[in-house]
Order: structure tokens, then C-alpha cells, then sequence
């Protein structure tokens, strides 16, 4: 009733241990199996996709990961009752935000906070708001992530050939295309969701304080605004 999702931490519900089985996966539909692969490899970008800090542990482990989620999501969809692939699926999403991978680094998270607000508007899906947002915040920040950009499209994607901002680009199209792959839809107006959406976003965005997102807390309601007006 109040088109709100607001989060909030505390170490007093982190879990001091956790049971992993990966047999409990198997009853899932497709669709969440998908969201969930797609929600991984966002949170490792959260905190990966911002600007070298000199923390190669830390970069190493997060673009392991999502090379892992890249060829196990598929998998997982394919084989729904294949132990290990379900096993390592669960074990990178665990890792993906179990705080290990952002220890030490600069963090983003505007992709969540403004995916949050479009499943509180239109009921889409956290994974699907996901896929939507970050391809279009990575074009639209793209000179800020420039070299974790780059990073990425080389150690994550293998692209290599073409001038920076052209393996920038090929590094974007395939991200996107990996959610597609996994039938996660990549623009809101696959959800019949239309431009006079974006008016909406930002004014609760503006109503929940986000104001200032991102790793260098720069992105303003107006950058916010472009990142939605892309997403279409």
C-alpha cells in the first residue's frame, strides 16, 4: 500500500552460519532460477563495477564469479536437477554478498536502489529491475567506470580487439545479452511499462532520499532520470 521498498543492515541479522543445499533449488520455476542468477552477478558488480583501489584479491575473486555465473546460469536452466550445477550456482551466489568480495573496496549499489523503487511501483521482479537498470547505467557512467570497464570486458568477456570505447560497448552488449539468455528482459518497455514511468521513479527515488547514489555519491535525481530515459 505504500509503494515503498527501503532496506536496511545490521549485524544483528547476519547469519552466523548458513545450510546450503543445493537439492532445495530443484522445486524452483525457471523464472526464479533466472532472477537468482541474474541478481548474483549484480551484487558482484555492485561492488566490483566502480574504480581500481589497488585490491587485486578482491577483483580477482568478484570477476571469478561472474565468469562462473555466466556459464552456470544457463546450466541451471537446462539441467534443473543437476546437483553440481546447482551446487556452484548457490556457492558464487553466496559469495556474491557474503561481504568478502567488497572488504576494502568503494561500492555502488544505484542499480538496487533504483530497481527498488520500480518493483515497488510496478510488482516487476528485484532480478528483473536489475537487468533492466545496470546495462543503462553502465553506458550512462561509463567514463566514471572507465577503467573497471575495461577490466571487466577483458578479464570477464575476453574482449580485447577494438578501440576502448568499442570494447566498452561489446562488454555492455554482453551483459545484457547474458540476462536475455536467461529470459530476464532488459528494458522496461518488454514489461509494458511506458516513458511516463520514469517521472514516477525519480519522484519516490526524491521521496526516499536517493539523492546521492552511486561510488562518488554523484548520481543526482537528474542522473537517475537518464539512466531510467535509457532503460527504455
Amino acid at each position: 500500500s505504500l509503494q515503498a521498498k527501503l532496506g536496511f543492515g545490521s549485524p544483528l541479522v547476519f547469519p552466523r552460519f548458513s545450510v546450503l543445499d543445493p537439492v532445495k533449488t530443484f522445486t524452483l520455476p525457471p523464472r526464479q532460477i533466472a532472477n537468482g542468477a541474474v541478481d548474483a552477478f549484480v551484487h558482484v558488480m555492485e561492488q566490483y563495477m566502480t574504480y581500481p583501489v589497488n585490491a587485486p584479491v578482491q577483483d580477482r575473486y568478484a570477476e571469478s564469479l561472474l565468469q562462473t555465473l555466466v556459464e552456470v546460469g544457463p546450466q541451471a536452466l537446462a539441467t534443473p536437477e543437476d546437483y553440481d550445477v546447482r551446487a556452484n550456482l548457490m556457492w558464487a551466489a553466496t559469495q556474491a554478498l557474503n561481504g568478502l568480495i567488497g572488504a576494502g573496496v568503494p561500492q555502488d549499489w544505484a542499480t538496487h536502489m533504483i530497481g527498488h523503487e520500480i518493483t515497488a511501483l510496478y510488482g516487476l521482479d528485484h532480478a528483473q529491475t536489475l537487468a533492466v537498470v545496470l546495462p543503462s547505467l553502465l553506458h550512462l557512467r561509463r567514463e566514471a567506470k572507465r577503467a573497471k570497464l575495461l577490466q571487466f570486458a577483458a578479464r570477464v568477456w575476453d574482449i580485447h580487439a577494438g578501440s576502448e570505447d568499442e570494447r566498452i560497448d561489446a562488454a555492455i552488449a554482453c551483459t545484457r545479452a547474458f540476462f536475455e539468455s536467461l529470459g530476464v528482459n532488459t528494458r522496461l518497455s518488454a514489461y509494458g511499462i511506458g516513458a511516463d514511468a520514469v517521472d514516477r521513479i525519480v519522484a519516490q527515488l526524491e521521496a526516499h532520499g536517493m539523492t546521492a547514489l552511486g561510488e562518488h555519491r554523484d548520481i543526482d535525481l537528474a542522473a537517475s532520470r537518464r539512466i531510467l530515459e535509457a532503460c527504455f
